[in-house]
């Protein structure tokens, strides 16, 4: 988690969200300009994926680069999905069998979000 919050601002944007002084997730850009996230299942559904991603986007837009942010999501995460749609994300692609996890292969559906 150190070497995503303290990476190269030029290359890197990653940060630990925290809420009544415990971490519940991350999210931001570990390696620019594809964002991630990911939070506690305990705390879905309460927003705080959507008002760190608001902060997020924000800060990228104020600091004026890059002039996108892209994502990769897997087409079965709904929840990502609608996340992404929301803060304007649009799909750009999709393609089959991206990703293993385990013995599985995974589809990616490809969304960006102009800054």
């Amino acid at each position: 988690m150190r070497s995503m919050v303290d990476g190269d601002l030029a290359t890197s944007d990653d940060f630990i969200v925290e809420r009544d002084g415990r971490a519940i997730g991350k999210l931001g850009c570990w390696a620019l300009p594809e964002i991630g996230f990911l939070f506690d299942p305990a705390t879905w559904g309460r927003g705080d994926a959507s008002e760190a991603m608001d902060a997020f986007l924000s800060r990228r837009r104020a600091l004026g680069s890059p002039n996108a942010i892209t994502a990769d999501v897997d087409p079965r995460n709904a929840a990502s999905l609608r996340l992404l749609q929301r803060h304007r994300f649009c799909e750009v692609g999709r393609a089959s069998r991206t990703w293993r996890v385990g013995e599985a292969w995974c589809d990616s559906v490809y969304l960006e979000l102009r800054l």
